[in-house]
């Protein structure tokens, strides 16, 4: 049986010449206000975050950016401009993704027969649960598909 573990070391290395995305964290200080911070890095794949160390399932996805001044016509785009400007703020780039609300994946209960976050064993095969209401799908063909996609 192939492990979660396993599956996720040879995606990092056929990864390891994709760019990866942010990860951001809500800081708060009196003096420099509400921001986003960046707290590390991971490749997009799916619902999936993959960091070096670490997997996490995905939250919020935004770009960072200076919205300028606008009339907004709901309060959820208001609300988002406003985490776009707090990510440039924390310090990341114009036009840089941001993933926010994101959540730790415990790969080592995957592995020893549970679940965490989108990933579950069943049948004895690592699968993933690509969106809430959706069913699961093995966890090795799922990786192969998503990466493929981000290559040129």
């Amino acid at each position: 049986m192939t492990t979660a573990s396993a599956l996720f070391d040879t995606a990092r290395g056929e990864l390891a010449d994709v760019p990866k995305e942010g990860l951001g964290q809500y800081k708060r200080s009196r003096w420099r206000g509400e921001r986003i911070v960046r707290v590390g890095a991971a490749w997009y794949i799916g619902v999936l975050l993959i960091a070096d160390d670490a997997v996490f399932s995905v939250g919020e996805v935004l770009r960072a950016g200076d919205p300028g001044r606008r009339g907004y016509t709901a309060e959820s785009a208001r609300q988002r401009a406003a985490l776009r400007l707090m990510a440039v703020r924390g310090g990341f780039g114009e036009g840089e993704v941001v993933h926010l609300g994101w959540q730790t994946i415990d790969v080592d209960a995957v592995d020893a027969g549970g679940a965490s976050g989108p990933l579950a064993l069943r049948d004895g095969v690592v699968s993933v649960r690509w969106a809430p209401g959706g069913g699961f799908q093995p966890l090795a063909g799922y990786l192969r598909e998503r990466i493929d996609l981000l290559r040129p």
